[in-house]
């Protein structure tokens, strides 16, 4: 049997980021969403890495349901999703 994550919310993270490494949050657990704060400990899930190696701006999917993984990719419009 799978953990489904939760889902924090049905709208991406547009955030700007400058350049480094960043953890994306996959279970939907951490209280500092999009990013991962080890909530997911005990679970079957882990961060993603998001590697950002110049400034810009950038959707992080926040239903953890993208195909994408991190990426937004519209996923949060699907009824399917249910907070």
């Amino acid at each position: 049997m799978s953990e489904d994550p939760l889902v924090p919310s049905k709208v991406p993270a547009v955030l700007k980021l400058e350049p480094g490494d960043y953890w994306w949050c996959s279970c939907g657990r951490s209280a500092e969403q999009p990013f991962c704060d080890g909530s997911h400990k005990g679970t079957s899930f882990s961060p993603e890495k998001v590697e950002i190696t110049e400034t810009r701006s950038i959707a992080l999917c926040n239903c953890k349901h993208s195909f994408q993984g991190a990426l937004c990719d519209g996923s949060h419009s699907s009824p399917l999703i249910s907070l």
